[in-house]
């Protein structure tokens, strides 16, 4: 693939930050044309290096009993495909929303969903652990979001300490 130009590289951290600017605006900001930064977004869709549009959405502020968890995951290579194959394979589960393939003491990521912690831990004793590659999985459920994708979700709190003067 060969490197994106520089006002592709423009748009896609100007929409990173909020994806709802209208290319007039990022035109404006780029100093560049309107159709010069839709022509750019849509070749960044065919490419598919832009991949979705998303909201990220504070879900502490809904009435949501939703239970997010992280897997560790330490899995043995297939050989030939090393770890694509299983990692496609647990992708598919719909309760899966990410896979890593990562370095250190376990081998993929995996961020899972569900309606509550007995579906979570359901998820991993029928369906990820029973698969032949997995030599083991540790889950962490996550509590609270203090931060995602840049976004702090909580007010900072104020200081409520006296002030004193030398």
């Amino acid at each position: 693939m060969k490197p994106l130009s520089e006002l592709k590289l423009k748009v896609l951290d100007l929409l990173k930050e909020d994806a709802r600017r209208d290319p007039a605006l990022l035109a404006t900001l780029l100093g560049v044309t309107a159709e010069e930064v839709a022509e750019a977004i849509n070749e960044l869709e065919e490419e598919h290096v832009i991949v979705k549009y998303v909201t990220v959405v504070n879900s502490s502020k809904l009435d949501d009993e939703k239970v997010t968890a992280l897997i560790e995951v330490q899995i043995t290579p297939e050989r030939g495909r090393g770890f694509e194959a299983i990692a496609e394979r647990v992708y598919l589960f719909p309760q899966v929303k990410s896979v890593y393939l990562m370095s250190g003491a376990y081998d993929l990521l995996v961020e899972v969903e569900g309606r509550n912690l007995k579906e979570v831990a359901g998820f991993v004793s029928d369906k990820l652990s029973p698969l032949e590659s997995v030599l083991s999985t540790k889950t962490h459920f996550i509590l609270k979001k203090y931060k995602q994708d840049g976004i702090i979700f909580e007010d900072p709190e104020e200081d409520r300490r006296l002030l004193i003067s030398p």
